[in-house]
């Protein structure tokens, strides 16, 4: 019952403080709102660019090994020797293919830059050619729209077959259905059998067919000079076989193509292997700086708003050091001054961490509606994370002044 009498005088004298100081308590709080801003704000921010971009490169595949002539890594002190290295070509993958036993898919793909596609009197400029080998749609989980994917006999005999990506469906075809009709691209006319569902809506597109043409390699060959790898920087991508160790299937690929590239036992790898887990360590290290950064910045505004809180509280005993004293001439206990300026502080923090809160909803809103790739999603948890933080703040800031109220005289203090 005490305590209840003692934490329902301190919300009215928050209240009251709040009321009859309205400019000064704003500026106190300004610093906790923004402290709670920039902590709740930044972290939420930070923990949904996180997801949006892992859940990007996870489409690439944890159980894959990717070769290629870059390492994913900092590569800029030996960027000549990478730069000599020939592109994985489907040399490399025939390769794979015929002696790989731990491997379920492999699959080989190229870019072969970029054609003007023709229907009638539509056009699509600079759309993107992919050449790839028939395991596309199992190694990337690809989906098709409408229409259908290749089939076995139509890729061995290189069919004039074409995928198309969404917005190239779009706008060659616009409201006719597309799957069926004949397009032209370059000097080579192919009926379009699929369209691929739509990809680009990820903040970083790490796999986008919107604008994509795709044709098989058997099709490709018979015009292009695919064996040009200076040209045509190939991607060969090596899935393991359930319960295979990654590092298995490294050791696999390096010997296969090691022996394929005629490479003596002393001689370096002129290619590299590739995981996910590489990007996902270089992205964690960078998030973890940003988390850091934002904490630092919280923190600071944290500190004024504390000190700024302390200033309100120290001003709140001054004003009432009489009544302090009667209050204590009649009874009240040291701990009870001390509670009541306590709670009143920590009443006044979760207010400004209230406000804080409610900045960060407002803001991410706003930025949600903008940005349709990419959103910020703020969970209970940081509301929770706020609201202790800004209780914290308040026993911190409205201890020493409290600590002072408690130990007043009466006499002294009903004389002042």
């Amino acid at each position: 019952m005490l305590f209840l009498k003692v934490f329902s005088e301190s919300i009215r004298q928050a209240m009251a403080q709040l009321i009859g100081n309205k400019l000064r308590t704003f500026l106190s709080l300004l610093g906790i709102s923004i402290g709670i801003f920039c902590i709740i704000g930044v972290l939420s921010a930070v923990e949904s660019l996180e997801s949006s971009v892992q859940g990007s490169f996870a489409k690439l595949g944890e159980d894959v090994v990717y070769v290629d002539k870059w390492p994913w890594k900092d590569n800029s002190g030996d960027w000549w020797e990478y730069f000599q290295r020939p592109h994985p070509d489907h040399d490399d993958y025939e390769r794979l293919k015929e002696r790989m036993p731990t491997a379920s898919v492999i699959n080989y793909s190229t870019e072969a830059g970029r054609k003007v596609v023709k229907y009638n009197r539509s056009a699509v400029e600079g759309a993107s050619v992919l050449v790839t080998t028939y395991e596309l749609d199992r190694m990337y989980n690809v989906e098709i729209q409408r229409g259908r994917y290749w089939t076995p006999s139509e890729y061995s005999s290189g069919a004039d077959k074409a995928i198309i990506g969404h917005e190239v469906a779009a706008e060659l075809f616009g409201a006719i259905p597309p799957v069926g009709k004949t397009m032209k691209m370059g000097s080579q006319k192919y009926e379009v059998i699929g369209v691929f569902d739509k990809t680009g809506g990820d903040l970083i597109n790490i796999i986008d067919y919107d604008y994509t043409v795709a044709i098989t390699y058997t099709n490709a060959a018979r015009f292009m000079n695919l064996k040009n790898s200076r040209r045509f920087g190939g991607r060969l991508a090596v899935k393991a076989k359930e319960g295979v160790p990654l590092q298995q299937l490294e050791d696999d690929i390096r010997g296969i193509l090691r022996s394929g590239r005629g490479l003596r036992p002393r001689e370096e790898d002129n290619f590299s292997l590739n995981q996910l887990t590489m990007i996902a360590d270089s992205i964690g290290g960078f998030f973890g700086v940003l988390n850091m950064v934002g904490g630092l910045i919280g923190l600071f505004s944290m500190i004024v708003g504390a000190i700024s809180v302390a200033n309100i509280m120290f001003v709140s005993v001054k004003e009432r050091t009489s009544l302090i004293g009667v209050k204590k001439a009649l009874g009240a206990r040291q701990f009870v001054i001390l509670l009541e300026f306590l709670t009143e502080s920590v009443i006044l923090c979760i207010i400004g961490g209230v406000i804080g809160l409610g900045l960060v909803v407002g803001v991410t809103s706003i930025i949600n509606m903008s940005f349709e790739s990419f959103a910020i999603n703020l969970s209970l948890k940081y509301a929770v994370i706020g609201v202790v933080l800004s209780a914290v703040v308040g026993i911190l800031a409205g201890a020493v002044p409290a600590g002072l109220a408690a130990k007043m005289d009466p006499v002294e203090a009903m004389r002042s």
